[in-house]
Parts: C-alpha cells; sequence; structure tokens
C-alpha cells in the first residue's frame, strides 16, 4: 500500500515537470510538427518559380548575343562584296588602259578618248571608295562587336553565374530547415512516447520501482531531446527567414538589374553599329560625287571639232588636188600626152613624158592599192605631209638617243676623273673601252641624224609654201636650195594612194654646199629677241649651226625649243646658232611673239 502511495506521488510530481502531451505543448507555445511542415513549406515553391526566370532570362540573353552575331555576319558579308566590287571595277579600269608603247596609246590624243580615259582613272577612285567602305566597316565595326559580343559572354557567365549560386545557397537553406523540421518532429515523437510508457508503467502496480524509475528518465531525457530540436528547429527557421528574405529582396533583385543593364547595353550597342553602318556609306558620299563630277567634266570636254582636225592633220597627204584631164582625140595622128595638170608628175624640163598605157597612166590615186610591207627607210612610199611627220618623229628620236649617249658618256668622265684623284676607288682605265663606245655610237647617231634631217628637208620643199618655215635643229640641212629640192621632188612618181615608186635611173639627190646655206642664212632678216637664258654647262659648238657658249654666260633667246632638244640663241648680231635646251635656262619674255611652230 505504502509503496503503491509513493509511486503514485512520484507519479504526481514527475508529470507536471517533466511530460508534455500535445496539448500542453500547445499551451506552452510549441509548435505543432504539421503546423510548422504547412509554415515552411512555401519557400520550395518560390526557389522553384525563381529558376525558372533564371531559364528564361538566360535563353532571351543567348538570343540576344545570337542576334548580335548574326548582324556581325551580316556586315562582315557587306564588306566582302564591297572589296569584291571594288576589285572587279579596278580590274575593268585596268582592262580597257590603253597598252604602253602600242598603237592605243597614240589613239589617246583624242578628245573623245581622253575622256574614256579619264573615265576609267575616275572609277579606279571609285573603287578605291568601295575599299574604304570595307575597310572602315571591318574596322569600326565587325571588329567592335566581335570583341564586344566575347566581353558580353563573359558578362552574362558571370551573372548568371552569382545566379546560380544564390540559388543553391537558398536551397541549401531549405534543405537545412527540412531536416532540423523533421529532427524536431521526430524527437516530439519519441517524447510523447516515451511519456506514454512512463505512465504505464506507472500506472502499473506490478511493475517494480527501478522499472518505473528507468521509464520515468527515459522520457526525460527525450523531452529534453525534443526541447533541444526544437530550438535547433526554431533558430533554423529564423535563419532560413532571414536568407530568404536577403535573397528575393536583395541578391535576386540586383542579378537581374544587372542582367537588365547588360541586354539594354547590348540593345544600345547593335543600334549604334547600325547608324554607323549608314555613316560609313554616308562618308565616301562626297567622294564619289567628286569623281562623276569628273567624269561629267571630262564627257563635256569632247571637242568633236577639235577631233576631226586631228584626223585631218593625222592624215592628209599633201597633195595638191588634180586638175583637169585634157581631151585626147585619137582622130588625129598627134602625140598623146597626159595633162600636166593631171596627178601624174611630170618629170620636168627635159624629162620625158611617160608613154601611153604607163602604170600611172589613165589611174586615179584614191583608189590604187597600198604596198604591202615594210616600207623603205625615207619612207618614201607615204605622202608628202604624213612623211614629213615621220621624219621629224625620227629625227627627234634619234636626237634623245644621242643625249641619252652624251649623258652616259658625261657621266664616265665625272667618273673617269673620280678614278684618276681617288685611284684606290677604281681603275680609270677601266672606262676608256666604253667611253669609245659611246663616241662612236653619238657618231653614229649624228650621221643618221643627218641623213634624216636631208630626207626631210626634201619634203619640206617639195610641200606647198607655209607662212613660216620651220627651221632645223641642226647645221647641216637646215636650208636646201629649193630647185634642188624640186628636182629630187620630180624624180619620184606618186601613186594613186600616196605612195611612191622609185625610178633609179632618174633619181637625183642634190645637197647644197654650206656657202649657199650662208648666203640665204646672212640674207634674211634678224629674229626678234624673245627672252634671256644663262648657259648651266660649257657647250662646245663644234657642229655648223650651233654655238659655242660658256658657263654662267647670259645670251639673247630667239627661237624656244619645238620638242627636238634645241634652241636657238643668239650673243651679238654676228654670232647666233643651236644649243641643247638641257644646258641653258630660259626666261621667256611673256609680251615677245613666241617662236615659230611647224604648221
Amino acid at each position: 500500500m505504502c509503496g503503491g502511495m509513493e509511486r503514485f506521488s512520484q507519479k504526481t510530481t514527475v508529470k507536471p515537470q517533466h511530460h508534455l502531451s500535445v496539448k500542453q505543448a500547445e499551451m506552452v507555445s510549441l509548435p505543432h510538427p504539421s503546423v510548422l511542415h504547412g509554415a515552411v513549406s512555401a519557400p520550395c515553391l518560390c526557389c522553384r518559380k525563381g529558376k525558372d526566370q533564371f531559364d528564361n532570362l538566360e535563353k532571351h540573353t543567348q538570343w540576344g548575343i545570337d542576334v548580335l552575331e548574326k548582324y556581325i555576319k551580316f556586315v562582315k558579308e557587306r564588306t566582302e562584296i564591297e572589296l569584291s566590287y571594288a576589285k572587279q571595277l579596278r580590274n575593268l579600269s585596268k582592262k580597257y588602259q590603253p597598252k604602253k608603247n602600242s598603237k592605243e596609246e597614240e589613239e589617246y590624243r583624242y578628245t573623245s578618248t581622253r575622256a574614256f580615259l579619264a573615265t576609267l582613272n575616275e572609277m579606279n577612285d571609285y573603287a578605291g571608295q568601295h575599299e574604304v567602305i570595307s575597310e572602315n566597316m571591318t574596322s569600326l565595326i565587325t571588329g567592335e562587336l566581335t570583341r564586344y559580343v566575347q566581353e558580353l559572354k563573359q558578362e552574362r557567365k558571370s551573372h548568371f553565374h552569382d545566379g546560380r549560386k544564390a540559388q543553391q545557397h537558398i536551397e541549401t537553406c531549405w534543405k537545412q530547415l527540412e531536416a532540423s523540421k523533421r529532427r524536431f518532429e521526430r524527437d516530439c515523437k519519441e517524447a510523447d512516447r516515451a511519456q506514454q510508457y512512463f505512465e504505464k508503467m506507472d500506472a502499473d502496480i506490478n511493475v517494480t520501482k527501478a522499472d518505473v524509475e528507468k521509464a520515468r528518465q527515459q522520457a526525460q531525457l527525450r523531452h529534453q531531446m525534443a526541447e533541444d530540436s526544437k530550438a535547433e528547429y526554431s533558430s533554423t527557421l529564423q535563419k532560413f527567414n532571414s536568407e530568404q528574405h536577403e535573397h528575393y529582396y536583395t541578391h535576386i533583385p540586383n542579378i537581374f538589374q544587372k542582367i537588365q543593364e547588360m541586354e539594354e547595353r547590348r540593345i544600345v550597342r547593335i543600334g549604334e553599329s547600325m547608324k554607323t553602318f549608314a555613316d560609313v556609306d554616308r562618308q565616301v558620299i562626297p567622294i564619289i560625287g567628286k569623281c562623276l563630277d569628273e567624269i561629267t567634266k571630262a564627257a563635256e570636254s569632247v571637242d568633236h571639232k577639235n577631233d576631226s582636225q586631228m584626223v585631218i592633220e593625222a592624215f592628209k597627204s599633201g597633195f595638191e588636188p588634180p586638175g583637169d584631164i585634157d581631151f585626147e582625140d585619137f582622130t588625129q595622128p598627134m602625140k598623146r600626152t597626159v595633162s600636166e595638170s593631171s596627178l601624174s608628175n611630170s618629170r620636168g624640163d627635159g624629162k620625158s613624158e611617160p608613154k601611153f598605157g604607163s602604170k600611172s597612166k589613165g589611174k586615179l590615186w584614191p583608189f590604187i592599192k597600198k604596198n604591202k610591207g615594210a616600207g623603205p627607210e625615207d619612207f618614201s612610199n607615204l605622202p608628202p605631209e604624213q612623211r614629213r611627220k615621220k621624219l621629224q618623229q625620227k629625227v627627234d628620236e634619234l636626237n634623245r638617243d644621242i643625249q641619252k649617249e652624251m649623258d652616259s658618256r658625261d657621266a664616265l668622265t665625272k667618273m673617269k676623273d673620280v678614278y684618276i684623284k681617288n685611284p684606290q676607288m677604281g681603275d680609270a682605265a677601266s672606262v676608256d673601252h666604253r667611253l669609245a663606245e659611246l663616241g662612236q655610237n653619238i657618231e653614229k647617231l649624228r650621221l643618221e641624224v643627218q641623213k634624216f634631217e636631208g630626207w626631210l628637208a626634201e619634203v619640206e620643199g617639195r610641200l606647198p609654201a607655209r607662212t613660216e618655215q620651220p627651221r632645223r635643229q641642226s647645221g647641216v640641212y637646215e636650208a636646201q636650195n629649193a630647185s634642188g629640192v624640186n628636182s629630187c621632188a620630180q624624180d619620184r612618181e606618186s601613186s594613186p594612194d600616196g605612195s611612191y615608186t622609185e625610178e633609179q635611173s632618174q633619181e637625183t639627190e642634190m645637197k647644197v654646199p654650206a656657202t649657199d646655206f650662208d648666203d640665204e642664212f646672212d640674207d634674211e632678216e634678224p629674229l626678234p629677241t624673245i627672252g634671256t637664258c644663262k648657259a648651266l654647262y660649257t657647250f662646245e659648238g663644234q657642229n655648223e649651226g650651233t654655238i659655242s657658249v660658256a658657263e654662267g654666260e647670259m645670251l639673247y633667246v630667239i627661237e624656244e625649243d619645238k620638242g627636238d632638244g634645241w634652241t636657238r640663241i643668239r650673243r651679238n648680231e654676228d654670232e647666233e646658232g643651236y644649243v641643247p635646251t638641257s644646258y641653258v635656262e630660259v626666261y621667256l619674255d611673256k609680251n615677245a611673239k613666241g617662236a615659230m611652230t611647224y604648221i
């Protein structure tokens, strides 16, 4: 009886202190595990929604980068098109450029062909502007955007890394809270079972006091574990709520803000690139406009009258128009002759007339076929005017060759002087052979010049008289007796196409002695002075018609260079002649009449 009372008293004293039923737990504000589970189940859904938003943003920003790369590819292909177009324009311009030292180059003296050449040159510059477009688009758009895309990818990767890190952190906190909650729920259930077991043992009178005490201690232990789990769960819950607030109100908004700013910068950048795309084209429009203006200017410079006159000058023959042909009366036994005014030239006084049936009889010169093959050296197969031009070109060419040889000789002479003064630099005798060759070449070229100038003087004498008779640069053939020239002219018979048929048995060449030239030269009125000149180098005038000058000497200019490399000067009333143009510095008087020109 006493034992039972004792156990009862212990029962009554332990129960209020150590056992907590579900109802008592509610009274001391300990939330039931089921209530706690419902209170913290919401963050799981929020985390899942936040993760979904990151996925959407990740897809959108990747799409933005794809758009940027697509635009870069578009601009790159545009630059390739510009380069290809520029290359094709340059090739087109080059294809139609005249070839050097060809017949095409001579054709570009006409205004229409010069305008075409100017168009080709401007198209070359036009192509250059398309190359500028390509270069500027490559540097200002393609290159810049390519670097920006790389930076954008790195920045995007960093932002989404931070977002995933924050997401993982809140999920980790949620898992810790879930673990703490389950542990608290388990400990509460264990404490409840331990308390029920203690009450059962305490109510059983057959149970020993030791068993009851053991059940009581077990109930107290479980209750203490429940209290510890409660404290841990409460702390974890508070920490999670704080982390969750920080996550949704601070970290995630900051990350979203950075992603938004990044995306806005991308949009602004692609807009600026599109503006640059237009500006690059706009910058070259003025230059392209200038190219087109130059083409228009070249087109407006085409002069049909001038081109026609150039054709006339290029192809005029110099023949006198044929006169009327006399009637030949075959009914009377008279000498049949050809009219002297016909194109079949007479052979002059004392010359026999062509017989009837000869090759020139009855043929009109415009309709006879031209001789084929290489022409003679003196161009006698050409009409007089064309022959004169060819001979003049040949003389000018030979004079240029002479000047080149003389320049080479002067250079070697200076080199020899240097070797003489400084033997260690070279052997002076090594250049003697070359100097001798140059001297021989110069002498041969001078003989050629004399030969062609003789033919030139001949053809100028047979052409119709001009208002101003041109003068030659070399003194050997500067003047020639008119009667002798006419005699030479009569020894050639012109064919209908302007070529000449030589009759060797009747050909006569007359060369006038120097005395006749001097008499004719002295009888002429002195030419007026058109300026002055200063001798840059000493010149020894060894050929007739030339004059010697000393370096630094001042002289008068009476006839300027006509393109043959010689200038006519005067020292005083009795001394005048030709000197190389490169040996003097000319000062022309603007008010004086210019030198005579060839007609």
